[in-house]
């Protein structure tokens, strides 16, 4: 069976996979890591990529790259979503990962919504009723609806970590009007419940959907509350986050000073500046959708562009032209 590597290009973190295939939709883990890049960094006042968020980003690419093939990948696929997607200057940025070794590919909110509900789901036990999975990125956050396992339809808004806190949040620590400027932010964004209605066939209150939260803010989130120094994503998947904890966690998250953020137990250092704006948006997504909580989960585009190689390498050959 193959090795693979799955490398995931986001706003703010480039992420890491490397398995082993063990069959349709089975693998096991040799190696992962992430690291904070920013690549998104300044591009919500400028529209492009900066020259150091570009070299960051590359070496970081670069050298999880080099790991893969270290370790014996066959296939490496790096894909980039939101930055990547609306920066003026992305061929710069594609143009220098692919000098560097590693071709990078820029996906577009559909295609991202799907890995990563690909990813989020295949750590939890089996769905069988509807799931909207919440990804919150750097620069984007999707709301996917499935059906069982399977995406249905989705819908991605412009509101990300990143660019929340380059917006709203420029204050230490961020006063109370910038924690309601985001909240109304969120709310009137499209109006979130508006634009997820008219992406995907549903009408809050969801009493008969279960709400996935994946990305840095969800996982970060159930960390701190579990105390975990070092991270553990198999104890963070499946954990259930309360919209009434999320918010207690916004309130001691914003009314701290990110030094000492930093050093919070759960909390990786690079993720202290922006989680104030994320825990904001995910709790006003949830309020907003009439979810009391989301159940939490470690799986996501990483994942889902693993899975999705494997799929691809593995599905049988198909007849030979004049056989």
């Amino acid at each position: 069976m193959p090795t693979v590597a799955a490398i995931d290009v986001g706003t703010n973190t480039v992420r890491l996979l490397v398995a082993d295939a063990e069959g349709p939709g089975a693998y096991r883990v040799r190696h992962q890591e992430q690291a904070i890049t920013r690549l998104g960094e300044g591009l919500e006042g400028t529209g492009r990529l900066a020259p150091a968020a570009i070299e960051r980003t590359v070496a970081a690419v670069a050298r999880y790259a080099a790991a893969a093939r270290h370790l014996g990948a066959v296939a490496v696929r790096a894909v980039a979503t939101s930055a990547a997607r609306e920066a003026a200057n992305r061929e710069a940025f594609l143009a220098a990962a692919a000098a560097a070794g590693c071709a990078v590919t820029v996906v577009d909110p559909e295609e991202e919504a799907r890995l990563t509900t690909l990813g989020a789901l295949h750590l939890l036990p089996r769905r069988g009723g509807r799931c909207l999975v919440i990804d919150i990125g750097g620069g984007s956050t999707e709301f996917t609806l499935t059906a069982g396992s399977a995406p249905r339809q989705s819908v991605s808004l412009p509101l990300g970590v990143v660019k929340l806190t380059e917006r709203l949040f420029r204050e230490d620590p961020p006063p109370a009007e910038a924690r309601a400027a985001c909240a109304a932010h969120v709310r009137e964004a499209g109006a979130v419940r508006k634009a997820v209605a008219a992406g995907v066939p549903f009408q809050p209150p969801l009493r008969s959907v279960e709400a996935i939260g994946t990305g840095g803010t969800a996982t970060t989130l159930a960390a701190l509350e579990l105390g975990l120094d070092p991270y553990d994503g198999d104890r963070v998947t499946g954990y259930r986050l309360g919209v009434g904890r999320i918010r207690g966690l916004l309130h001691r998250l914003a009314a701290t000073p990110l030094g000492a953020r930093q050093r919070l137990p759960g909390l990786e250092p690079g993720r202290a500046d922006v989680i104030v704006a994320g825990t904001s948006l995910l709790a006003e997504a949830l309020d907003v959708l009439g979810f009391d909580g989301c159940t939490v989960t470690d799986g996501g585009l990483r994942e889902g562009i693993l899975l999705d190689t494997l799929a691809r390498r593995l599905a049988p050959a198909g007849p030979r032209p004049g056989g």
